[in-house]
């Protein structure tokens, strides 16, 4: 039976077009997923890492905003309190059933002591949480200790301030670290197209700038903290002529804290509904800096990264800052760290008391550590001319300058209620803010320049932090000293300083072997897609930033790195 030829057409035509439409999805589908005809693969990346640099600079400027907020809104609060509470008038009306003065010499000694065992739980702390959510614990604890004076009682105000005591130090290393691995962080998104390790110093520019930007933000916190004296307390002030009566002897002849001082101070007590209204600003002020962390400040690390730091043992993280002392560089800084935190709790308690307010009264205060402020602030960028010049002659300028200073209050005792003094007072505070500018900035600076292994910086800034905290106990601890006695100690502290300081730089000079210790693997098993490559990029210490090869090419008799396997016993002996 012979078949019609229309059938063998049509099957033909049928076959004709799944094949044409099996090719259209085709080419549809390649059009769909396929790369787009315009799409420029370089620009693309050009335009991710701008916007990765962005974001880094977004971090800092929110990091240093913070660090601002809080350290302003907590200098601001202790200050009206003490004031405050220094009224026999207001002590005995408002709160005659308790003992504020020695509520607020235990606040000040929580505030004071406790730091001393910092070094104990810093860099656990951080290793933990992870900078970033240390920085925001310490901020919410700083808002904490501002939400206890709605209610001044002994379990309110003592118990806050052993918080603050806590977290002072976790706050300004993991700000110091974080600050730092920014630095490093926009070095690598510049220089995104480098296949080879970058040469050592390449990110100390980057380095140099955003600790610079920095300082020059968190000295205005000094300038944002005489806002509640300013608008609300000033107003409540007796004048100098009444407050000052029974002083006799300003300045270098003065002993303890401005003895003969009045102890009524207020002409007529605040109203608690202001208090609460004051309260208010500086709480919603403190709850700014916390948002400020938490939405605007990125991660330092990527999360596998803080896995590895986490997971060398919690034991090693414990004895690691001890160990770090070892290293000669950082020995040497000590005296520079413990003098820095003696000139800054001195400009605002010393100079600001017992030769400012006793020759211009207590109202002009808030303007003298405002100058202060506002020079620190302007003279932090003067660190900049590190990028063309020395590391070391910005910081020996901010010593010489303090150097200066102290020689000249040693001889200097100002007249009580004489305003006419007050243009020399401005500028010593303006100068002595200069010299601070340049001492804070360079210290975080030189710190990030010897110590740019991501793996050590949160112990090298707890260390700097926690001598800074016993030079700031110290400085609580001589309040009754003669001036002459305080002005001696600093003076020689700062001569020291100096002197191992460069000490230190010319044995870097003559390449003379420091010791690291050395950091341990990570001790957690290596499973998962991310761990499948053979250049693992997710692990710690594999971006090449850091002090390890460089540093054993250079000192081939230091501690290995953490690239190099311990063995556990190895790991404890360091």
């Amino acid at each position: 039976m012979q078949k019609d030829p229309s059938v063998y057409q049509d099957a033909g035509t049928a076959v004709a077009g799944d094949r044409l439409g099996a090719e259209g999805t085709e080419k549809q589908l390649d059009d769909f997923v396929g790369a787009h005809p315009d799409y420029n693969e370089e620009e693309e990346e050009l335009k991710f890492f701008r916007r990765k640099r962005l974001g880094v600079i977004k971090n800092v400027l929110a990091a240093s905003l913070a660090g601002t907020l809080t350290y302003g809104v907590y200098l601001g609060l202790l200050q009206m309190q003490l004031i405050l509470h220094y009224d026999e008038t207001y002590r005995e009306v408002k709160y005659s059933n308790i003992q504020l003065e020695d509520i607020d010499r235990k606040v000040l000694m929580g505030i004071n002591v406790t730091p001393i065992a910092a070094l104990l739980y810093t860099p656990v702390l951080i290793r933990f949480f992870g900078i970033k959510w240390a920085m925001f614990l310490a901020v919410g604890i700083y808002a904490f200790f501002v939400s206890s004076n709605y209610w001044e009682r002994y379990y309110t105000l003592v118990p806050s301030a052993v918080a603050i005591g806590v977290a002072i130090v976790p706050l300004w290393a993991s700000m110091g670290n974080y600050i730092t691995r920014m630095a490093q962080k926009y070095h690598e998104h510049v220089n995104y197209k480098e296949e080879q390790r970058a040469p050592r110093g390449a990110s100390d520019a980057y380095i140099i700038i955003f600790q610079t930007i920095f300082y020059a933000f968190f000295h205005l916190s000094f300038v944002c903290a005489q806002m509640p004296m300013l608008f609300f307390l000033n107003n409540y002030l007796y004048q100098l002529n009444h407050t000052l009566f029974g002083v006799k002897h300003c300045g270098t002849l003065s002993h303890g804290t401005l003895p003969g001082f009045n102890t009524t101070v207020l002409q007529s007590l605040p109203r608690s509904v202001n208090l609460i209204m004051v309260d208010s600003v500086l709480m919603a002020a403190a709850f700014l800096a916390m948002l400020v962390v938490l939405v605007l400040c990125g991660a330092a690390y990527r999360p596998t990264e803080e896995i590895d730091l986490r997971s060398i043992g919690w034991g090693n993280i414990f004895q690691l800052p001890f160990k770090h002392m070892r290293d000669y560089r950082l020995r040497h800084l000590f005296p520079i760290f413990i003098y820095s935190g003696f000139e800054v709790l001195f400009v605002c308690t010393g100079f600001s008391l017992n030769y400012g307010v006793c020759a211009l009264g207590l109202e002009k205060l808030a303007y003298l550590l405002m100058a202060y402020g506002l020079s620190a602030s302007a003279c932090s960028s003067l660190a900049l001319c590190m990028l063309c010049l020395q590391r070391h002659i910005p910081l020996l300028a901010g010593a010489f300058i303090h150097a200066a200073l102290l020689v000249t209050l040693f001889c200097w005792a100002p007249e009580p209620r004489l305003e006419g003094q007050a243009p020399l007072l401005y500028t010593i505070a303006a100068l002595w803010g200069m010299g601070s500018a340049l001492n804070k900035t360079s210290i975080s600076i030189l710190l990030g320049m010897l110590y740019k292994n991501k793996e050590r910086q949160d112990f090298i800034f707890t260390i700097y932090h926690w001598w800074q905290a016993l030079a700031i106990f110290t400085v609580y601890l001589w309040s009754e000293l003669p001036m002459k006695a305080k002005l001696s100690i600093l003076l020689v502290t700062l001569v020291v300083a100096v002197g191992t300081y460069l000490r230190m730089e010319q044995q870097l000079g003559q390449h003379v072997e420091y010791r690291l210790p050395r950091i341990p693997r990570p001790r957690h098993q290596m499973r998962g897609y991310r761990y499948l490559e053979e250049d693992n990029s997710d692990q710690t210490g594999s971006e090449g930033d850091g002090d390890g090869e460089e540093e054993q090419e250079e000192h081939p008799a230091e501690a290995t790195s953490s690239e190099e396997l311990p063995r556990e016993d190895e790991e404890q002996r360091g």
